[in-house]
């Protein structure tokens, strides 16, 4: 931690050293949030994932970095549309030079703004950054412990129509007869995982929006249509890694790429799930890995078996991810994502994510 609040230290100080006081003069004034989003353009430097428009045959793009800017502009202050962030950089002219406007005649249109947040999903831009800024940032320091859980991502689309299943040939029950070959019971996901690499892991998750179902704090189921988010948090509230799935799969099943995934970007301890991860597959993964998982114990059919008390006391860290899900619904457009597809709500939510991560990594300096 020590080297992770010394280099943001002195990031902290080259900004408010020399930057403030140039923008002060540039522009007037400056609130404490439109410094806040100022640091927070600076130490995610999307701009850098993207070319110029210029130099290039035909007609001129938009500048993509310009509009990039602005999507985290759009995060960071909780606008639900593009046409309200649109009115929003129509009406703030320091907004607007920030994210690369001078005029507002220079504004692109609300077309031009979602067929750059289609390249931009495309791309797994905002993927792209948060993968950086966690390699700059969190690689060099030591995490005690990784919380791992999911929640439930509404959108409005409809749910996509389910495959039937293969149709298996049924056996007699009893004894097999005699020269008899019996088949071999297919593998489960969390088996097939055992042998895959990540991106084979991944690429084998269901996507597609469908129907979620699961028991809240007070026992009552609760239903909804869309997707779920996967978490990794580490420490101090900062998420490490995400994956998106459709909202029917259990999170069991994304436990071993999730794990995979933060352990390739930050070198942690500590695994803490809850009851829905407690299979013996998981904590022998999470060992492999080098880490120490703490499960809660699910109650099947027999009597809930209790953590021990120095387990106990480290799975109380675990309400980070829970704090993190809510910071991020409440704050950063996660509540009600309104577009349409896997790829863009991903997009959509890791531009929520980006925010949330350089806001956490800028309270530990200031």
């Amino acid at each position: 931690m020590s080297f992770l609040a010394g280099t943001l230290s002195q990031f902290w100080l080259t900004i408010q050293g020399t930057l403030f006081p140039w923008l002060q003069a540039e522009l007037g004034e400056l609130s404490e949030k439109q410094k806040q989003l100022i640091a927070i353009f600076e130490l995610l430097s999307i701009e850098s994932f993207l070319s110029g428009s210029r130099g290039y045959p035909g007609r001129p793009r938009e500048d993509r970095r310009a509009i990039a800017r602005a999507f985290v502009a759009k995060a960071f202050y909780n606008l639900s549309t593009t046409r309200q962030l649109l009115e929003r950089l129509a009406s703030d002219d320091k907004l607007r030079r920030l994210c690369g406007w001078e005029r507002q005649s220079q504004l692109p249109s609300e077309a031009t703004f979602s067929r750059a947040f289609a390249e931009f999903s495309q791309g797994q831009l905002a993927v792209k950054v948060h993968a950086q800024v966690i390699e700059q940032y969190e690689r060099p320091r030591l995490v005690g412990h990784i919380s791992r859980d999911s929640t439930e991502i509404t959108v409005r689309e409809r749910a996509a129509a389910k495959s039937k299943p293969t149709p298996t040939v049924v056996r007699k029950r009893g004894r097999p007869k005699k020269g008899e070959v019996l088949a071999p019971k297919p593998l489960k996901r969390l088996q097939r995982q055992q042998s895959m690499s990540l991106e084979e892991m991944i690429s084998d998750l269901p996507q597609l929006c469908d129907h979620g179902r699961k028991i809240d704090s007070r026992g009552y189921p609760q239903h909804w249509v869309g997707y779920k988010l996967h978490l990794d948090v580490a420490d101090g509230q900062i998420p490490i890694s995400c994956i998106l799935t459709s909202a029917s799969l259990h999170d069991s099943q994304v436990a071993l790429p999730l794990a995979t995934m933060s352990a390739q970007r930050v070198t942690n301890l500590y695994d803490l799930m809850d009851a829905a991860y407690d299979a013996e597959i998981i904590r022998e993964h999470s060992r492999s890995l080098g880490h120490e998982p703490i499960i809660a114990h699910c109650r099947r059919w027999s009597k809930k078996r209790e953590l021990a008390p120095h387990q106990e006391l480290r799975f109380r860290e675990r309400t980070a991810v829970e704090r993190v899900f809510a910071r991020l619904k409440e704050e950063f457009c996660g509540r009600l994502v309104r577009v349409r597809g896997p790829a863009k709500v991903m997009s959509s939510l890791m531009f929520g994510l980006l925010v949330l991560t350089a806001d956490q990594l800028l309270r530990l300096v200031v």
